[in-house]
């Protein structure tokens, strides 16, 4: 029986990989049209590739630092995740940041998705090689695998004033990076409950039990087919803590779980395509991500959502500077720049994604005042202290997990 390297996807893990390419946040850049307007996906957690636990890092390897000579920053990034000007040609944000510090940022949107981009770079950072680019933006569970592995830099403290000063309380002490020493979010992404008023037709849904277990909303339920999102919220509901979650309390969700689906409660389990669904009513209820319900509630007002009692899940999406970087200093000038609340204002206004800065709402009102009231993308105290994150995984729980799951969804 062959054996599987443990950073290698799995069949499993390629057909869950497969699976939200087609229909997964994978499955459409940031911004699509949507009924004529911009709807954020959201990339969040693609449950693609094992992560193994979090453990002590040998840190990455440092080239020479060629940041004062050479003004530059080779950025990588996902398509649409940064403010555009009218033209839709010019970054605001990249071109005041040259203007103040002359250094020139050559943005690039090479980064569809999180095992693609990865299976691009590894070769080159497994072999020690510069992979050509300063600054990358990784979903959290793949950062947790590039900084285990040692494919990252540690930042150096001293060039992120603002990082560290302004990160929100919610974001600073993920299990995979405590202390964030190799990592800063560039945005944030919430998993809500979401519904349409009109086709709940005075049916109350306040929690994920409400989607499961109330037969007034049989076959008008969605989930998503992203497991850390439609899992973590079930967790939550039954009392269970993503982050120290056991092997038993995985199968007592996908039991739970198993049940609705019997019954006929369930729909389908969807990706970024629920959002035509509930915006039309076909969908009565579904767990969703707060950036496409920003955008929905634009233009429909049937459309609301929820923060359940029991709590919601939060992911990240994060920068981080690989191995050999020949821009270290001028990647960190760059990160600890988008901590600064103006410029993280415009970048929150632009894309509607969770600020991962903490001073950043007084900024934002003066630029979009209904952006900047939105919990969904400036959360406040309180829904603060309701956001989770799933664990990391070892690559057995993650092909274990997956397999469970995609039998499940029938994926």
């Amino acid at each position: 029986m062959r054996q599987y390297e443990p950073d290698r996807p799995t069949p499993v893990e390629l057909a869950a990989i497969r699976q939200s390419l087609r229909t997964g946040r994978a499955a459409l850049a940031r911004r699509s049209f949507l009924g004529g307007a911009l709807a954020v996906g959201g990339v969040g957690a693609l449950s693609a590739c094992g992560i193994p636990a979090a453990g002590k890092s040998q840190g990455g390897v440092s080239a020479d630092d060629h940041s004062a000579t050479e003004k530059v920053v080779n950025f990588s990034n996902w398509p649409e995740y940064i403010d555009v000007d009218d033209s839709g040609k010019k970054h605001p944000t990249l071109d005041a940041f040259r203007k103040r510090t002359g250094i020139t940022v050559k943005y690039t949107e090479d980064i569809n998705d999180n095992d693609e981009f990865f299976g691009k770079i590894q070769p080159q950072l497994a072999a020690g090689q510069d992979t050509g680019r300063d600054l990358i933006v990784l979903t959290d569970w793949l950062a947790a695998r590039m900084i285990r592995l040692g494919y990252v830099q540690k930042l150096d403290a001293s060039n992120l004033p603002h990082a560290f000063a302004n990160l929100s309380d919610q974001f600073r002490a993920p299990d995979w990076d405590p202390g964030r020493a190799y990592s800063y979010p560039w945005q944030g992404i919430s998993t809500v409950v979401a519904f349409n008023k009109k086709a709940l037709n005075g049916v109350e849904v306040k929690s994920v039990s409400d989607l499961l277990d109330n037969p007034a909303l049989k076959g008008r339920v969605g989930l998503l087919t992203e497991m850390r999102d439609t899992v973590g919220m079930t967790m939550l509901d039954m009392g269970i803590d993503p982050a120290t979650f056991t092997d038993d309390n995985y199968d007592s969700v996908i039991a739970r779980l198993q049940k609705a689906v019997d019954k006929g409660q369930i729909r389908r389990f969807t990706g970024n395509d629920y959002t035509s669904d509930l915006s039309k009513g076909d969908l009565a209820a579904c767990v969703a991500w707060g950036g496409d319900i920003v955008q929905l509630q634009a233009d429909n007002p049937d459309v609301d959502y929820v923060i359940p009692a029991s709590g919601y899940m939060t992911s990240t999406d994060n920068m981080l500077i690989p191995n050999k970087a020949r821009h270290k200093t001028n990647a960190e000038r760059l990160i600890d720049y988008y901590y600064e609340p103006q410029q993280a204002a415009e970048l929150a206004a632009y894309i509607n994604y969770v600020s991962p800065v903490a001073d950043v709402q007084p900024y934002l009102a003066k630029i979009d005042k209904s952006a900047a009231s939105n919990p969904l993308i400036v959360p406040d105290k309180a829904m603060q202290a309701k956001s989770r994150a799933f664990r990391s995984l070892s690559s057995k729980e993650e092909t274990a997990y997956q397999q469970k799951f995609a039998k499940l969804t029938g994926a």
